[in-house]
């Protein structure tokens, strides 16, 4: 367990004798259990991350091909909606967030481009959603 060191200065004066200057040792939090992360967590998480463009999360849009996990380690293939997408490094970017978040300790996100997006993958939500 470390240690953690707070340095407290006091503005109000004091005796000769007192320093204005302190320090505390504080203990630590132990590290929270770690969780075991599954396919169903890592969909939850990513969920929570929106194309930019629309209201709509990279699950429902069907940008999300495929999901690896080792441990707390999770590699995730993904595409966009077009190659040409300005936000694919945003996007990637709130994905890795949103799984280290979920408890995932390294995150690899890949882009592909096969099979090329198109809005059949979507959801039916998400297609609701747009009025499709």
């Amino acid at each position: 367990m470390g240690m953690k060191k707070i340095i407290q200065i006091n503005n109000k004066p004091q005796t000769e004798s007192k320093s204005n200057v302190s320090f505390t040792k504080m203990n630590k939090k132990e590290q929270t259990e770690k969780v075991e992360l599954t396919e169903e967590i890592i969909y939850g998480a990513l969920k929570n991350v929106n194309d930019p463009e629309l209201p709509v999360s990279i699950v429902d849009l069907g940008l999300i091909y495929d999901t690896q996990i080792s441990g707390s380690n999770v590699k995730i293939t993904m595409t966009l909606t077009t190659p040409g997408c300005s936000m694919g490094a945003h996007i990637a970017g709130q994905a890795e967030d949103a799984l280290k978040n979920a408890g995932a300790d390294n995150v690899i996100i890949e882009v592909v481009w096969d099979p090329p997006w198109n809005p059949d993958m979507m959801s039916e939500e998400a297609k609701t959603k747009l009025g499709m």
